[in-house]
């Protein structure tokens, strides 16, 4: 299935070279390019793409966090990754909590942003590696009564899970993508997927985020 992409970034060299990789890659098509907060909200509607590339910092006027909290209501099918420099976990926490998907760092490799954005197009919420460990440290617990080691200083196994689930599921709190987590444990991304709906479904979550707080107790 073509993927549909809208980019939104202020930085003209940076939104041509999104652009390209998003023009040279099979299975993805650029439906929108916009330079501003004030363009994005305007256009996105229009072309319904599946999947938006979002900077945070757009210069002046609204943020790209102030056009997912404005646009994601709306159209809630439409998935936003936040894509930025940003690694400070206010921004984080603050655009997960307006309705981002997924957040990756623009120093992501070009095959690796293909590939989460095709993990977040079927149902994943990637994160950058770095980005996942803000999260997992945010809802961790580390009691001083807690020995190291224990369940609440490394993770939680859930009980509900299985044993390969659990697995999975702490794959997915070191910000695996999909396709690193077959490559670890010998299987296929198909067989990844079903082991998340079934993680999911279980934990009555919807994403990577929400199934981390499960994991660490919260």
């Amino acid at each position: 299935m073509t993927i549909s992409v809208c980019i939104v970034d202020d930085n003209k060299d940076i939104r041509s070279a999104l652009e390209q990789i998003i023009l040279m890659a099979e299975g993805y098509t650029l439906a929108g390019s916009y330079a501003d907060a004030e363009e994005a909200l305007a256009k996105i509607p229009a072309a319904m793409p599946n999947v938006v590339l979002m900077d945070i910092n757009l210069g002046d006027g609204e943020s790209g966090i102030d056009c997912v909290r404005q646009l994601k209501p709306q159209y809630p099918e439409i998935l936003f990754m936040m894509c930025t420099i940003y690694e400070e976990d206010e921004k984080i926490f603050e655009a997960l909590k307006a309705g981002a998907n997924g957040y990756i760092l623009k120093k992501t490799a070009p095959n690796k942003l293909l590939d989460a954005l095709r993990e977040l197009h079927e149902g994943g919420a990637p994160m950058s590696s770095q980005i996942a460990r803000k999260v997992v440290n945010a809802f961790q617990v580390k009691s001083p009564a807690d020995p190291a080691g224990s369940p609440s200083a490394a993770g939680k196994a859930i009980s509900i899970l299985s044993n390969r689930e659990n697995e999975i599921l702490q794959l997915l709190a070191q910000g695996m993508l999909y396709k690193e987590i077959a490559g670890r444990l010998f299987i296929s991304q198909e067989t990844v997927r079903k082991h998340v709906y079934h993680i999911y479904e279980k934990l009555h979550v919807n994403n990577r985020v929400e199934a981390i707080n499960k994991f660490y107790g919260r």
